[in-house]
């Protein structure tokens, strides 16, 4: 098991920043892969970020790329997502989530990947 919790959520204006924070702890388990996905009210979840965790690769989908980065410091096990350019359709919970189990071979935006995630975090952005 991997517990997550996130933190750093909150309201800003468009074109604010934010800056949100996944501090992970647990059993021994080290995931390969760890991401950051939002759920708006009325749809789908979609993961925004992620990292492999052993080189640090990252991938992002076009809805945010240039204005999102996630980043990890493996001395904390903490992950993080800085977010600019915020704009009203970025409004939604985000949450920290870990891969399940490694040598999955979905794209690493593939939900399918991810078995454990946090609480979430709450971001709102006003026009």
């Amino acid at each position: 098991q991997v517990q997550l919790v996130e933190s750093g959520g909150g309201s800003v204006q468009t074109g604010g920043s934010l800056r949100l924070s996944c501090a992970a702890s647990g059993s021994t388990y080290s995931p390969d892969l760890m991401a950051w996905f939002r759920q708006a009210p009325g749809k789908e979840r979609e993961v925004v970020a992620a990292i492999y965790t052993d080189g640090g690769s990252t991938v992002y989908p076009d809805s945010v790329k240039g204005r999102f980065t996630i980043s990890q410091d493996n001395a904390k096990n903490a992950l993080y997502l800085q977010m600019n350019g915020l704009k009203p359709e970025d409004t939604a919970m985000y949450y920290c989530a870990a891969r399940k189990e490694h040598g999955l071979w979905y794209f690493a935006l593939d939900l399918r990947n991810y078995g454990f995630w946090g609480q979430g975090t709450q971001v709102t952005v006003s026009s």
